[in-house]
């Protein structure tokens, strides 16, 4: 992938750039907004690395326009920890938050997360996911574990579709919220209530979940990598 790395920190960038470059991607670097701007109206890019805190402007005010104009992925690597930061990226359109200071194979594990969907989308949509254990079939509105049917309400099934074709990535409670309520007004009670019903579902110990893991303040991660089939 063509890769822009936004950060005003040089150590980042010397730190990112040889592993991206080693990984086979095309890497890209900007200091602060107004570079940031620039380059994704000039280059043709597949994901940008973005921090909020740069020295023009807030990060979380170019999640749009990258969006918009660029069309790429984008994942926040910051070192903004509050839950607020957090749900408002997300909503804005990022596609994973990653925390500063971060693992190198945990970036580059989500940046494969990124990848994936990205081919996804270029292809026709996909209409079954499938993993070693679980599959996930749209068009027939069913989910199968370890070879068993799971039965579930539309509405559960509504948020586990939306976990599924976002698997390894943060799915905000607002998001979660629309999707199955149509509104991103509702009561977060409901909402934990039904995860909890998807956990007795599908987890093989609902009280300590591998499967679907919780974001504290901000949503929920699907935690099994699903892969697309068309």
């Amino acid at each position: 992938m063509r890769i822009l790395i936004v950060d005003d920190e040089e150590p980042i960038i010397d730190t990112l750039r040889p592993v991206l470059v080693s990984a086979g991607h095309d890497v890209f670097a900007a200091h602060d907004g107004a570079q940031a701007l620039a380059a994704i109206g000039s280059e043709s890019l597949d994901l940008v690395l973005l921090d909020l805190g740069l020295p023009d402007t807030d990060g979380c005010d170019l999640i749009h326009p990258i969006k918009q104009i660029a069309g790429a992925g984008l994942i926040v690597i910051s070192a903004r920890h509050l839950e607020r930061d957090k749900v408002r990226a997300l909503d804005e359109g990022a596609d994973d938050y990653v925390d500063k200071p971060f693992s190198i194979d945990e970036l580059l594990a989500r940046i494969r997360v990124v990848e994936r969907r990205r081919a996804e989308i270029a292809g026709a949509a996909a209409m079954r996911y499938v993993s070693e254990e679980l599959t996930l079939d749209i068009a027939r509105r069913e989910v199968v574990l370890m070879g068993e049917p799971v039965h579930l309400s539309p509405k559960e099934f509504a948020l586990f579709e939306l976990l599924a074709r976002h698997s390894g990535q943060v799915v905000t409670q607002r998001q979660l919220m629309i999707a199955g309520w149509a509104s991103p007004v509702v009561e977060g009670q409901y909402l934990r209530s039904y995860m909890a019903m998807l956990r007795d579902k599908l987890e093989a110990d609902p009280s300590d979940p591998e499967l679907i893991l919780t974001e504290p303040g901000v949503g929920y991660r699907f935690n099994v990598v699903m892969r697309p089939e068309t």
